[in-house]
């Protein structure tokens, strides 16, 4: 009985050994990280050092993060005083607290959060300033929380205050199909008797032209549109294009009229301004987004894996079949399902949903 008592010993130290192990913080995490600024292959996913929380920080385990216009501009290198590179993508995330430093309160271990991070957000995990932290409501989702934060902050303070915006008036918004402008035309329902005219490229019209009084091509003369609508002129311009817009917005203003620029997005061309082949390690996802004509938000789930398509008996058979049937040049099934294998070895670090709030008034 002794011996068999101190053999167990050994055992059990090992056990124990191996919990903690498993517990313990990784040595390593998933990031995706911008190696060099310019085209779509400087955007890497790469394993990092975890961060450490330091004073006043709170460690979150991330469980979706946003894509904004800001991101392309980064990867561009049109932002001013960027990190040096290579540095963590995303301004911001939501998720888990798995950590808090030396002096926060009122956030503890567990807690489900939103955060705007200074970059650094596309990673498993994030170290943020407690101020910029804020406690989900009840019942938020977290993808939810990831395709609204940055929006609905830029767009609030757009439309109350610094646009002032209110009852009576008319309001002109480019880009009415992007993140921004679809938070802009959300917050107006909560202003009555708004008049709210949305400037979009022609195929989005079918899908936004719900969320604004009067919706007008980009690729026509808007500006004479908007003079039959508003003879007087409008009160209130936003624009996130300048360029050409820039003076055309500015003549559309009445007397004492507000022009607010928050953005010069006509200044980037070619691939980097599509959402869509900014991480082409998920096309099948970016397709669907395609498909949505480039309307709303993009986030990104970095816990999510797509579902394996699950073949019974019966449909081996098919696929014999249909791998049979298939014309010269149209590929084998096989083929396909080892370009399924590659896209969902690729999808497992970050997937990607389309997604958007709607607020009702």
């Amino acid at each position: 009985m002794g011996e068999a008592g101190v053999g167990e010993k050994p055992e059990e130290s090992k056990m124990e050994q191996r919990v903690e192990e498993e517990t313990a913080s990784p040595k390593e995490m998933k990031a995706v990280l911008l190696t060099g600024f310019g085209g779509l292959k400087t955007v890497k996913t790469m394993k990092k050092p975890p961060p450490t929380v330091g004073e006043g920080e709170v460690l979150i385990r991330v469980k979706a993060c946003g894509l904004n216009f800001k991101d392309i501009l980064v990867r561009q290198g049109l932002i001013d005083n960027p990190p040096k590179i290579p540095f963590i993508l995303g301004f911001e995330c939501a998720g888990e607290v798995e950590g808090i430093g030396e002096g926060v309160v009122d956030i503890k271990v567990g807690d489900k959060v939103a955060a705007l991070t200074e970059y650094k957000s596309w990673a498993e995990l994030t170290a943020v300033p407690s101020k910029y932290v804020y406690p989900l409501p009840e019942g938020m989702s977290f993808l939810d929380a990831a395709s609204m934060l940055m929006n609905y902050v830029v767009a609030y303070i757009l439309v109350f205050d610094i646009g002032n915006i209110h009852s009576n008036q008319s309001v002109l918004v480019h880009s009415a199909g992007g993140g921004v402008g679809q938070a802009i035309s959300q917050l107006c329902k909560s202003i009555h008797e708004l008049t709210l005219i949305g400037i979009a490229s022609k195929h989005k019209h079918d899908s936004i032209k719900d969320s604004f009084t009067h919706l007008l091509d980009h690729d026509v003369d808007y500006v004479q549109e908007t003079r039959k609508l508003c003879p007087k002129g409008v009160d209130v311009v936003l624009d996130c294009l300048y360029g050409d817009d820039s003076k055309k917005g500015y003549n559309l203003l009445k007397p004492l009229g507000r022009y607010i620029l928050y953005g010069t997005s006509s200044f980037v061309t070619g691939e980097t301004k599509s959402f869509f082949s900014f991480a082409k390690s998920v096309q099948e996802a970016m397709q669907k987004l395609h498909d949505r004509k480039n309307i709303g938000k993009i986030t990104l789930d970095p816990s999510m894996q797509p579902k394996p398509k699950i073949q019974t008996k019966g449909s081996k058979g098919k696929d014999k079949e249909k791998e049979n049937d298939q014309d010269p040049g149209e590929g084998t099934s096989g083929e396909a399902a080892d370009s399924k294998k590659e896209e969902a070895s690729a999808c497992k670090n970050f997937y990607i949903y389309d997604s958007f709030c709607v607020l009702e008034s």
